[in-house]
């Protein structure tokens, strides 16, 4: 007797506004091969209309944020694992599924796995994307310390451990608390470089208050997971780095900043600090969180 397919809860999140790369996405979900899955498409702020009979409709009355978008649609689908696609994203190779699955049945230290991003067109891809700080080729797969969060594969025990996405950062960085909480479950996270997703080419600073939340989370992401002692260390490298970049390109400066400062005065949520020994071994896979 062949043993069961896996089974893959899949959380899509949406706001409506791309009906097209919507139905694309939900298309190559339910033409993924070796694997039952489970999906519910989650409008935030939108009633999903049109989807196919397989896929649940969850509609939030308001945009809550990426992040809280995507929690919600958890408990609505069952699965071994859990896969979030947003709406934008699809995946060209009706295996994929089962291959990353096999993967970190292979692999049981993955506890994380994102796959490479290609733009469908074939525009190049930015260097973004591939969430190492030394890029190297987008084909080299390794372990990373953040994740693109468009297409991300985990067991779904390791995703409760982590508590989930950070509902309070609404936008940007979730994906990093995210990978830093799934190694400190004793996991690692991968970027798979042998696996694709597809995703056109947007600038990130067509979210009107990118600047804002980009500084504000930083500085949240660390007061809500680092030990004390590296609060200061990684939020100052990051300050430093930042500032050198507006040298080149100052657009956004003073939104950045009012973010920097709205980080150290508003709540971030709950503090959940790395264990000390999680913190060394992200310095021995060679990625200390301070920088």
């Amino acid at each position: 007797m062949s043993a069961p397919e896996p089974t893959v809860g899949v959380v899509v999140l949406t706001q409506g506004r791309r009906p097209d790369d919507l139905a694309r996405g939900i298309r190559s979900l339910l033409d993924q091969t070796g694997v039952s899955i489970d999906v519910v498409c989650v409008g935030n702020g939108w009633q999903p209309a049109a989807l196919p009979p397989e896929v649940t409709a969850l509609a939030l009355p308001e945009n809550v944020g990426i992040p809280a978008g995507r929690n919600a649609g958890v408990p609505l689908v069952a699965g071994q694992y859990l896969f979030f696609l947003d709406d934008d994203a699809s995946l060209p190779d009706p295996a994929f599924l089962s291959t990353a699955i096999a993967r970190l049945r292979a692999e049981p230290g993955i506890g994380l796995l994102q796959p490479r991003v290609v733009d469908p067109t074939g525009v190049a891809s930015p260097r973004r994307w591939i969430p190492r700080i030394l890029k190297g080729s987008p084909e080299h797969s390794g372990n990373v310390f953040s994740v693109w969060e468009g297409a991300v594969l985990l067991p779904r025990d390791i995703f409760d451990a982590t508590g989930g996405w950070g509902d309070e950062y609404f936008y940007a960085h979730e994906g990093i608390e995210l990978a830093w909480r799934v190694w400190d479950q004793g996991r690692r996270a991968w970027y798979a470089g042998d696996l694709i997703a597809n995703h056109p080419v947007i600038a990130q600073t067509r979210h009107s208050q990118y600047w804002r939340l980009n500084a504000r989370n930083r500085v949240w992401l660390a007061r809500r997971n680092l030990p004390a002692l590296l609060i200061p260390l990684y939020v100052g490298s990051w300050t430093a780095l930042q500032f050198v970049r507006f040298l080149r390109r100052p657009s956004g400066v003073n939104a950045w900043w009012g973010g920097w400062c709205e980080g150290w005065s508003s709540d971030p949520g709950e503090r959940r600090p790395l264990r000390w020994r999680t913190v060394l071994r992200m310095t021995r896979a060679g990625r200390p969180p301070i920088v």
